[in-house]
């Protein structure tokens, strides 16, 4: 069993405690459930640079990358350094987040917040707009391609935006579908867990060209951002870079810098 199919059986499990707790109709009763989103695509398609800036504690593959960091504060520092969008991840188990973590984020924020998390549920879905997110990750990989197509398709008729995540030509061409806002490229690989931009580059042009584009993972450095424009990627995310840092808010700002070339 590998690590993505360790988390989706967690969470499988996790899930089923978690809708014995709270019913929807008490995720509907927040007071978020209805607000009007802040558009994900919206907001990378009118910037320069289009970072989905990160708040991540840990990850399976690094282990702990910053125990002390307080995501309200971070996430400010994000925004306030130029970034477009932040990324909060709510997995408990494996990520070292929890929904709390996108609540306190989304009393301090008026910019697109995505929930990085392992959607495999509607109840996600509900859970995702009750706590203030404004886009949700579905991972090709963890889904079937009809269940990402449905759960795409949920997440669209509650207002949500949609960015779906694949590895290879193959995640893409079996998944890709019209309910889908922003394709992302994930530049790990997830069995050896290397790295390379190239991933990006080759999967990228098999994307159609109304879909918005990005790169994640292993960016860290403005070379890679600048080389990635010039094969139409329009946005990119950025965590770990940042939050191996004791002070993201500042290597956030410093990135900024350089990529405005100040």
């Amino acid at each position: 069993m590998d690590i993505l199919e360790r988390i989706i059986a967690h969470k499988q499990i996790e899930t089923e405690a978690r809708k014995s707790k709270v019913s929807v109709k008490e995720l509907e009763a927040s007071e978020h459930f209805n607000r009007e989103v802040f558009s994900l695509k919206k907001s990378l398609a009118n910037s320069n640079f289009g970072i989905i800036a990160e708040f991540k504690r840990r990850s399976p593959s690094k282990g702990l990358i910053n125990g002390t960091a307080q995501p309200a504060d971070i996430t400010q520092g994000y925004i306030s350094a130029g970034a477009s969008a932040v990324s909060v991840l709510t997995d408990q188990e494996f990520f070292g987040g929890n929904m709390d973590d996108l609540k306190a984020v989304r009393k301090v924020l008026s910019s697109p917040i995505l929930r990085k998390d392992f959607t495999i549920d509607e109840y996600h879905l509900l859970e995702a707009k009750s706590i203030g997110a404004d886009a949700i990750l579905l991972i090709a990989a963890a889904l079937a391609p009809q269940q990402l197509k449905d759960l795409a398709k949920f997440a669209k008729n509650l207002g949500l935006e949609v960015l779906m995540e694949v590895h290879n030509i193959q995640e893409l061409e079996e998944c890709l579908n019209d309910y889908v806002d922003v394709v992302g490229i994930n530049n790990r690989n997830l069995k050896t867990f290397e790295v390379s931009i190239e991933t990006s580059i080759e999967v990228g042009k098999a994307i159609p060209d109304h879909y918005l584009k990005i790169s994640e993972s292993g960016i860290s450095n403005c070379e890679s951002i600048f080389e990635l424009q010039k094969h139409g990627f329009q946005g990119f995310l950025i965590g770990e870079n940042f939050m191996k840092n004791a002070d993201p808010k500042a290597a956030a700002k410093s990135f900024f810098q350089e990529l405005n070339g100040k």
